[in-house]
C-alpha cells in the first residue's frame, strides 16, 4: 500500500535524499568505507561539510557576517545555550507554545525574562500580537512555528532591538531576512534532515558580550572558530541535510518551497471549511501554519474521531494523529510532501464523509 508521511518529526524526506544516504551508508564515494565509519576530519567529509555550509548559506541568502553551525543537543539544547551566550541583564520571549514556554523557562535560570505577550490562556490556537518589546533587553526571542498547535508567523517581525528565532519546523520553507536576526536556530528533522543535527545561524558580533563565564561546548565561539569540528559532528544527519539541501536547490529554492506550502495548505484548509465533519483548531487564518495543519472533529461528529483515524490509517495516511496534549489530527506538510499527499489526504476526508 502507498504510504503518505504526514509525521510531525522526524518526518518526510525526499526518496532520492534517503537513497543517496543509504548508498553513502553502504560506500562513501567508493572508499570501500561506510560514512558511518570514515574520520570526521578527513578530507572527504570536510567537503561534506564545506558544501552543506555553502548551500545554507546560498538558500538563505546569508550575509557576510555570520557563521552556519552543525551542533548535536536538538534545539532544546538551544533554549539553555541562547541565553548563556547574549543573556547580560534580561530579554523578551514571546510565549506562543509548549516549546517557546520551555525556552523561556531556561532562560529564567540566566536573568530577567520578560514574557511580552502569551496565547497560553487560550490553548496557543493564536499567534500574539499587540505587543511592546521593551528597548532594553538583550534579545527578543521567538517560536516562529509551533508544531503542536498549527500557529505560525508568516513574516519576520520588525522590533527595535537583537531577535532570537527557533524555526526548527519552518526554515527553508519561506524565504527570510536573516540580517533581522542575531541568532537563528532549529532542530534538522521537520524540514531539513533526521534527527540528530541542530543548525545554528548566528551572527559573530552578537558572541562575547556577556561576561559570564561560558563552559567550552555550550559558548557559541567555540563552534564558530572550529568550523563545527570542535567535537565530532553528527556525520550521517550532516550528510543526509546536505543531500536535502541540494534537492531543495534543484526544485527552485526556498521560494519554491513557499509557493507549494501555500497551495498545500490553501488545499487542505479549503477541506476542512468546506467538510462538515471537520474544523480547524486555529481560527484565525492569518495565524494558521502552512507546515502544521491541525483539525478536530465538529462538535456534533466528535464520536467520529477514532473511526477516521482508522480509516485514514487503513488508505495508508501515517502520522496524522494529533499531539496528545491537544488530540484530533495534524497533517505536518513539510517542503518534501508532494501536493499528491495532501490530495490523497483531502480524498479520504470526502469519502468518510460520504460514508457518515
Amino acid at each position: 500500500m502507498k504510504k503518505t508521511n504526514f509525521n510531525p518529526g522526524p518526518s518526510i524526506l525526499p526518496n532520492e535524499v534517503i537513497q543517496n544516504t543509504v548508498q553513502a551508508v553502504a560506500d562513501f564515494q567508493c572508499s570501500g568505507l561506510s560514512l558511518l565509519e570514515i574520520s570526521h576530519r578527513s578530507r572527504e567529509f570536510i567537503a561534506v561539510m564545506d558544501e552543506a555550509v555553502a548551500l545554507f548559506r546560498e538558500l538563505l541568502s546569508i550575509p557576510s557576517g555570520y557563521s552556519v553551525l552543525f551542533m548535536g543537543g536538538g534545539a532544546s539544547m538551544q533554549f539553555c545555550m541562547v541565553p548563556y551566550n547574549f543573556l547580560e541583564t534580561k530579554a523578551a520571549y514571546l510565549n506562543s507554545g509548549v516549546w517557546a514556554k520551555k525556552a523561556l523557562k531556561e532562560a529564567r535560570l540566566f536573568g530577567e525574562v520578560i514574557e511580552v505577550a502569551s496565547s497560553e490562556a487560550d490553548g496557543y490556537t493564536y499567534i500574539p500580537d499587540n505587543y511592546q518589546v521593551p528597548e532594553d533587553v538583550d534579545y527578543f526571542h521567538i517560536t516562529t512555528n509551533n508544531t503542536i498547535y498549527g500557529t505560525e508567523l508568516h513574516a519576520d517581525p520588525q522590533v527595535g532591538v537583537p531577535l532570537v528565532a527557533d524555526m526548527s519546523s519552518d526554515i527553508f520553507s519561506r524565504p527570510v531576512d536573516i540580517s533581522r536576526y542575531d541568532c537563528i536556530y532549529g532542530g534538522a528533522q521537520k524540514n531539513i534532515g533526521p534527527a540528530g543535527v541542530t543548525f545554528v545561524i548566528v551572527r559573530d558580533e552578537a558572541l562575547g558580550k556577556v561576561h559570564r563565564p561560558i563552559p567550552t561546548m555550550l559558548d557559541y565561539r567555540t563552534h564558530v572558530e572550529k568550523g563545527s569540528m570542535f567535537n565530532t559532528p553528527p556525520v550521517l544527519p550532516v550528510y543526509t541535510a546536505l543531500q536535502n539541501l541540494k534537492w531543495l536547490k534543484r526544485e527552485g529554492g526556498v521560494t519554491e518551497m513557499q509557493r507549494r506550502a501555500k497551495v498545500r495548505a490553501e488545499m487542505l484548509y479549503s477541506e476542512i471549511e468546506r467538510n462538515k465533519l471537520f474544523r480547524a483548531t486555529v481560527t484565525r487564518e492569518k495565524d494558521r501554519s502552512l507546515m502544521n495543519i491541525c483539525f478536530v472533529m465538529s462538535d456534533e461528529y466528535r464520536d467520529l474521531e477514532a473511526d477516521f483515524l482508522a480509516f485514514a490509517s487503513e488508505r495508508g495516511m501515517v502520522g496524522i494523529k494529533g499531539h496528545r496534549s491537544v488530540g484530533g489530527f495534524r497533517a505536518s506538510c513539510y517542503n518534501a510532501m508532494p501536493i499528491e499527499g495532501v490530495r490523497d489526504l483531502v480524498l479520504c476526508m470526502r469519502d468518510f464523509e460520504k460514508n457518515h
